[in-house]
């Protein structure tokens, strides 16, 4: 006794599936039913039920060997890890390792109802800000069962999906106004003058950090876009500068892989003031790492071994000259939405801004915007209030 049905998948297209019944299971006399789908013809379904019929027959009631959660993912990352990156395959196991197989790593997958997934959910909802990114992952692996004839529905799909109440300062977007930008950068030139005659470590790293901050500010770079910078991706000539490359987390360290997103390749232009530091950098780095002994390095951003810098240090250095400074800590990624922020305000179109950053979509765009225009409108009122103070 069998119905067939066709039905349609999320791809719009078509397939067929069936119900069963294969007869009864002696060791505990309950009848054995199966569903199958995703067959491309009714008559492609009748014959894998066929079959289904006479392996029950000689065979009897065959257990499936992956019952965990645990063990279906073990199957899919191995699988999800060679259509990535590198870098993205390890946040994703970060976040299943964190967050998701310590909820249901051990449970029988056929056995995970709706309402331990919404609970799951809503903690997650509770704890973190990109919980939406851990149900996606937690969909995908159940997604996977499901094409393994393990389970016939994903429960995680079924799940409300908590609106989080988004704190100040969660919302708020990190950057530095013109005027506090300005102070950055007076602070960093006068590190190097002052350094002039100081050690060569403590000129190396004065010259370093000004060229750095300055480039991230008046390019809006990203952290790892900068990191994996040559000098044959700066045209002096010409005065741009060509982005096609990041430097991207992997299980052994650090290595230069292709950007973010497509958008993300682009040759921007960049200010004389700007390039002139750049050029000055290059003949002082050249100095510096001869007299380490280094040789053959094109990295602009090379440690004094020559070596790429890694993010993690930028931001530490970033939190350093927060202090140094007295101004907030808005990290290596705060320059970016600090470049952002003075090309709205010298009026350049969102087009351009999305085009110069590297955007994939006019949205993320204006999202910045939207960020960094509320303080300055702020600043504005408090301003006429302080005027027109009648």
């Amino acid at each position: 006794m069998a119905t067939f049905k066709q039905y349609t998948k999320k791809d719009g297209s078509k397939a067929w599936m069936f119900k069963a019944y294969l007869g009864t299971d002696p060791s505990t006399g309950k009848q054995v039913q199966t569903t199958r789908r995703n067959f491309e013809t009714k008559k492609i379904a009748q014959k894998k039920l066929n079959e289904l019929l006479v392996d029950y027959e000689k065979n009897g009631l065959q257990k499936q060997n992956i019952t965990t959660f645990q063990e279906v993912y073990d199957l899919w990352y191995t699988s999800y890890k060679n259509t990535v990156k590198e870098s993205t395959s390890i946040a994703t196991e970060r976040y299943m390792k964190l967050h998701i197989l310590p909820v249901f790593g051990k449970s029988r997958i056929d056995k995970i109802t709706l309402k331990q997934c919404q609970k799951a959910v809503n903690d997650w909802a509770e704890k973190l800000q990109v919980f939406k990114v851990v149900l996606q992952y937690a969909i995908k692996v159940m997604d996977y069962a499901i094409n393994l004839e393990i389970i016939d529905s994903n429960p995680f799909k079924k799940v409300i999906r908590p609106v989080r109440k988004e704190t100040a300062e969660q919302k708020k977007i990190k950057f530095y106004t013109s005027e506090e930008l300005e102070s950055v950068m007076v602070y960093l030139e006068t590190n190097v003058n002052k350094y002039q005659d100081g050690t060569l470590l403590q000129k190396f790293f004065a010259e370093y950090e000004y060229t750095l901050y300055r480039l991230l500010a008046f390019t809006g770079l990203r952290g790892g876009e900068a990191a994996a910078l040559t000098w044959d991706d700066i045209d002096f000539t010409e005065q741009t500068l060509n982005v096609s490359k990041t430097l991207s987390k992997t299980r052994e360290g650090f290595t230069v892989s292709t950007p973010k997103t497509k958008s993300s390749n682009r040759n921007i232009g960049v200010d004389p003031k700007t390039l002139r530091i750049l050029k000055r950098w290059q003949l002082r780095q050249k100095e510096f790492l001869f007299a380490n002994r280094v040789k053959g390095c094109n990295i602009i951003f090379a440690d004094i071994n020559g070596t790429h810098t890694e993010r993690q240090s930028l931001y530490q250095r970033s939190s350093r000259l927060a202090q140094k400074t007295g101004l907030p800590n808005i990290g290596t990624h705060g320059f970016r939405h600090s470049h952002a922020s003075m090309l709205f305000e010298a009026g350049v179109s969102m087009k351009d801004a999305q085009e110069r950053l590297g955007h994939s979509s006019i949205e993320m765009t204006m999202d910045i915007y939207t960020h960094v225009t509320k303080k300055s409108k702020e600043k504005t009122v408090k301003q006429l209030a302080k005027f027109a103070s009648f």
